[in-house]
């Protein structure tokens, strides 16, 4: 089959794809995803997002050993479903902070040029104070609708500690904190599949192919032609092929279509096509470190999935089973010398351990720090035809100790007046760390991470970028890269956000080139 565009993977960059170029009924779309539907009751329960860990809907993905982790193989979520990861995250909007959109220091990325596109996708329901957010996107943000009690005491308490109260989350400064807008649409999950695909799946000029696993690229003569899927099928496309497989898909599909480092693909037994050397290097992820303290009152989420919270969620939509788990944040600087905030708190009235995957062991609250601008840098290699995902974590000394400098933060917060009402003793796996010493071993055998790799298809101006700024892979055709992996550095937020965006700006991107080819 051929068509105008094919895109590679439905997740949040795909889907916004998919929509804005079938937009125009004279070309087609082809949107290729390897996994199923996303109808699936636990996409839409907000709270049942850890039950899809490890299933069909998720690529179970797992890091190499990791020296400065204990050793440990560390497992890895992503979507793998119509939505991708959106269709599986906490639903936390966070676009990040100015800073690192003007840090790129990439020509039409800035703060000021990327804010119309975040803009453009919002839908904000209820509070837009100050005009923060856009209010006629595709994508549905709100409030929790049901916040934990314990929720309104961790703001308390970062009140306390002298933290600055954010009246928004999302405007140019994150410093500081407030309970987490979601991307909920009357208390079920509203992913870039609800807003962007589903209602335009029935345009006769877009083909949504799931199940199709593509296996690589087809370049011809220095031009991107077609993909390839596991079935030997192809889809080939006469203007563009878009990858947006994300941060470990995308590098993977240009390594296996053999553009890398010509070393590296032979020794992956890969026959190289186009020298890139940047192809899966500079992988950068956030990792998070929990602190877990008993509850000394039976009202967290560990009690959710009671008959009358079932009901209160069937008939309401409203109780327990609508929390995102991470309710509510705060953005602080480790130390006053950071220009903006590296370090994120995130409070979630459950203890959350081993992803969600194991059932709460009693009633307990946990404070996650979340190293926000990691300096240890990874990389995404091939073994055969299979990936290899090596985050390199805390490989440069300083994450260690700004982490460190996290946890005690978090400590702080479960000592204040607000939180002695709810906060009891250490509750397993969290043995009750406190010394420096101590929280660097726990940090190493227990920080997980919290589901934002980036950065492994840089986008740049200098010859080492994979992708330039509009997108395009750097000495091959009809082929550009749009998800999380262009990102030059992690935002100071969460990815979802800046995934989104970047998918509006390179569909702005792709229609302005054909409207400049098609003017006389």
């Amino acid at each position: 089959m051929e068509y105008d565009y094919v895109i590679v993977g439905a997740g949040s960059a795909g889907c916004v794809l998919a929509n804005r170029l079938s937009a125009d009924p004279r070309v087609t779309v082809a949107l290729v995803e390897a996994g199923g539907s996303d109808a699936k009751l636990e996409v839409r329960v907000p709270l049942a997002f850890s039950k899809l860990f490890k299933t069909a809907r998720d690529w179970d993905f797992s890091t190499a050993r990791q020296p400065e982790m204990s050793g440990r193989s560390l497992y890895w979520p992503r979507g793998k479903m119509l939505g991708g990861s959106s269709s599986m995250n906490a639903q936390m909007w966070v676009r990040g902070h100015r800073a690192d959109y003007d840090g790129w220091e990439v020509p039409g990325w800035s703060y000021d040029e990327v804010l119309p596109y975040f803009l453009k996708a919002e839908h904000r329901i209820g509070s837009n104070r100050g005009q923060v957010y856009g209010t006629a996107g595709p994508l549905h943000i709100s409030e929790l609708r049901s916040p934990n009690t314990v929720t309104a005491a961790f703001l308390r308490a970062c009140e306390e500690l002298g933290m600055t109260r954010l009246e928004e989350l999302n405007g140019p400064s994150n410093e500081g904190y407030c309970p987490t807008p979601v991307t909920q649409y009357r208390g079920r999950r509203w992913s870039a599949a609800h807003g962007y695909l589903h209602p335009v799946r029935k345009r006769p000029n877009l083909t949504v192919r799931t199940g199709a696993d593509v296996r690589r690229v087809v370049i011809e003569d220095g031009r991107a032609t077609a993909v390839e899927c596991a079935d030997g099928s192809r889809l080939a496309a006469r203007r563009e092929i878009v990858l947006s497989a994300g941060a470990i898909g995308s590098p993977h599909l240009l390594l296996r279509s053999g553009v890398g480092d010509p070393d590296d693909l032979r020794a992956g037994g890969v026959e190289p096509v186009h020298e890139s050397p940047g192809v899966g290097r500079n992988l950068q992820d956030h990792l998070a470190s929990g602190i877990v303290l008993q509850c000394l009152k039976e009202i967290t989420l560990a009690g959710a999935e009671s008959l009358a919270n079932l009901a209160r969620f069937l008939i309401r939509r409203t109780g327990m089973l609508t929390s995102n788990v991470g309710e509510a944040v705060a953005f602080i600087r480790s130390t006053p010398e950071e220009p903006a905030p590296d370090i994120e708190l995130i409070f979630a009235p459950v203890p959350f351990v081993d992803h969600g995957l194991s059932e709460p062991a009693g009633h307990g609250l946990t404070i996650a720090s979340v190293l926000l601008q990691p300096d240890s840098r990874g990389r995404i290699t091939l073994d055969g035809p299979d990936v290899v995902i090596d985050p390199c974590y805390l490989s440069a000394e300083s994450d260690l100790r700004r982490q460190v400098l996290g946890l005690r933060t978090a400590l702080e917060l479960f000592g204040t007046e607000a939180m002695r009402p709810f906060a009891g003793a250490a509750m397993q796996p969290y043995w009750g760390a406190r010394s420096e010493e101590e929280l660097a071993r726990w940090i190493r055998e227990r920080s997980e991470t919290l589901y934002h790799p980036v950065g492994t298809c840089r986008m740049g101006t200098d010859d080492a970028a994979v992708v330039d700024p509009d997108l395009r892979v750097r000495g091959i055709g009809g082929l550009r890269v749009a998800d999380a992996s262009i990102m030059p550095r992690v935002n100071r937020g969460h990815t979802h956000a800046p995934a989104i965006m970047i998918g509006e700006r390179a569909a702005d991107l792709i229609l302005a080139q054909d409207r400049s080819a098609a003017s006389p």
